[in-house]
C-alpha cells in the first residue's frame, strides 16, 4: 500500500467521484484508494451523497467540504456544467473524463472567468481522450506553444464500449471539429489514411474521428491544423451491434484491449513523434484523473481557470509519473521523423 498522499487534514482535502458506480467510476474509486486517498461516492442515485444535477442549490449543498470533484457521469453534455457550477461556487476544483467535445468547449466558455476569481481550476478531458495526446504535444513543443500541424492517431486493437459510452454517442451528436487555418471548423467527410504505428500495431487504416484532444490542444497551443484520428478496425467494432461490452481478464477489472496513443508535432521541416501504449481505454482514465486530482490538492496545479491538460500540470511529469505508476504503461518521448 502507498502512503497516504501529503494534503492538508481538513475537510478541503477530500476528493469527490461523482458517478462513482460507473464503469469508469469504479475505477476512479480504485485507483484513489490505492493512492491512499478514500473518495466521497456521490451520484444521482447511489453513494454516500446522492444528489440529482437540476437543482443548483441541492449540487452546492452536495459539494460542502469537497476539494477536487471528479466527474465520471456522462453524458457530460447533461453533467459536466452544472457539476463545474457548482464546484466553482463551493471552491472545489473539478476535473472529468469527457471525449465529448461539445461538454469540454462548454466548460471553456461558461466557467472560465467563475474558476478564476474562485482560484480553482476546471480540467474537462482529464482522461484517455483528451489528456493523453495533449500532455504529449505539450511535452513535445517543450515550451513553445507554436506549431504548424499536430496529428493524433488512436491504435486500439479492439473497442469494447461500455453503455456509458454507447449512451454518449447517442447523445453528442454534434459535428466534430478539427483545426485548419488555425481555428476550430467542423470535420466534414473524414478521411481515411494509412498510419504505422510503433510497436506490435504497425500499419494501420485510420479515419478522421476528432475527440476532445483536438479541443484541449486548440484550447492552448497556436497550431494550424490538428488532425485526430482513430483505427478503422475498432471504429468498426464500436459501431457493430453485436460487440460485447469490456470484459475483465484481471484482478484490476481491466479488459485485454491494448492501445497506443502517437502525436506527430510539425514545425517547419522538423516532425516529431511521441506516444502512449497501455490496457484498457477506459481503466487507464483512471490513474490520468487521479493524477491530475492530487496535483490540484497539494498545490502542483500551474493556473486556475478552465483550462486544458497540457495547461493545468507540467507535461513531461504528468507523464512520468503515469509511466510509474500504470502497470503495462510506456511513454515514449521523443521520437524524430
Amino acid at each position: 500500500m502507498r502512503p497516504r498522499i501529503d494534503v492538508m487534514d481538513t475537510t478541503s482535502s477530500q476528493v469527490m467521484v461523482y458517478g462513482a458506480s460507473g464503469h469508469t467510476g469504479r475505477f476512479i474509486v480504485d485507483e484513489l484508494r490505492r493512492r491512499g486517498v478514500e473518495p466521497v461516492l456521490a451520484g444521482r442515485s447511489t453513494g454516500a451523497r446522492v444528489f440529482g444535477l437540476d437543482d443548483a442549490g441541492a449540487v452546492r449543498r452536495g459539494l460542502d467540504g469537497i476539494g477536487v470533484v471528479i466527474n465520471a457521469a456522462g453524458p457530460f453534455l447533461d453533467t459536466a456544467l452544472p457539476l463545474a457550477r457548482g464546484a466553482v461556487a463551493a471552491g472545489a476544483h473539478y476535473l472529468d473524463v469527457t471525449a465529448e467535445q461539445p461538454a469540454a468547449q462548454e466548460l471553456y466558455r461558461a466557467v472560465d472567468g467563475a474558476a478564476r476569481d474562485a482560484g480553482v481550476t476546471v480540467v474537462p478531458a482529464m482522461a484517455f481522450y483528451g489528456a493523453l495526446s495533449d500532455l504529449l504535444a505539450t511535452a513535445l513543443l517543450d515550451g513553445e506553444p507554436v506549431a504548424d500541424a499536430i496529428d493524433v492517431a488512436f491504435g486500439l486493437d479492439h473497442w469494447w464500449p461500455t453503455a456509458g459510452s454507447l449512451a454518449t454517442g447517442a447523445r453528442n451528436t454534434a459535428p466534430r471539429l478539427v483545426v485548419r487555418g488555425g481555428g476550430l471548423v467542423p470535420l466534414g467527410e473524414p478521411d481515411t489514411r494509412s498510419w504505422t504505428f510503433l510497436g506490435p500495431l504497425g500499419e494501420q487504416e485510420v479515419v478522421a474521428v476528432p475527440f476532445t484532444d483536438v479541443v484541449t490542444i486548440a484550447r492552448h497551443l497556436d497550431v494550424g491544423e490538428v488532425g485526430s484520428y482513430l483505427t478503422a478496425v475498432s471504429l468498426a467494432e464500436l459501431r457493430d451491434p453485436s460487440t460485447q461490452a469490456p470484459a475483465p481478464v484481471d484482478e484490476a477489472g481491466r479488459s485485454a484491449q491494448r492501445f497506443v496513443v502517437e502525436v506527430a508535432v510539425r514545425r517547419g521541416a522538423e516532425t516529431r513523434r511521441a506516444s502512449v501504449a497501455g490496457r484498457d481505454i477506459y481503466a487507464v482514465s483512471a490513474p490520468i484523473v487521479v493524477e491530475g486530482a492530487l496535483r490540484l490538492l497539494d498545490g502542483r496545479g500551474r493556473t486556475t481557470g478552465a483550462v486544458a491538460p497540457g495547461s493545468a500540470f507540467d507535461a513531461a511529469e504528468v507523464l512520468a509519473a503515469l509511466e510509474r505508476e500504470v502497470p503495462d504503461l510506456s511513454v515514449t518521448l521523443p521520437v524524430r521523423a
